[in-house]
């Protein structure tokens, strides 16, 4: 894109300043398997996907893809969001991303 800024060289470190309740969906690939969660640091724990410091299902299936956020001022309404977002149908989850992000860019990105 003319007059963009050139892209940020990623660092693997998972220091963030700021602190806020953010449910985010994490993708495999377009399309592919996704992991709903709930973090008070949203750099850090994404962070600690990317580099496969959590072990279970996102480690073993690969997903570290931000494609979605939400961000929060309330633990509570976090964590109901979450809790709601599991119960959806795939096909909604799906247009969830498409809505905001239909290239399904790693936001993580634009979050250092």
């Amino acid at each position: 894109m003319a007059g963009s800024s050139p892209a940020k060289e990623v660092t693997w470190s998972c220091w963030s300043g700021d602190e806020a309740f953010s449910v985010y969906i994490l993708a495999s690939q377009r399309n592919g398997t996704l992991y709903i969660g709930v973090t008070n640091n949203l750099l850090r724990r994404v962070c600690e996907h990317k580099k496969g410091l959590q072990q279970g299902f996102g480690k073993r299936y690969r997903v570290n893809i931000l494609v979605h956020y939400e961000v929060f001022d309330s633990i509570s309404l976090a964590i109901q969001r979450e809790t709601n977002l599991k119960k959806w149908p795939r096909e909604w989850k799906l247009n969830l991303i498409e809505q905001d992000n239909p290239q399904w860019r790693d936001l993580y990105h634009e979050l250092q």
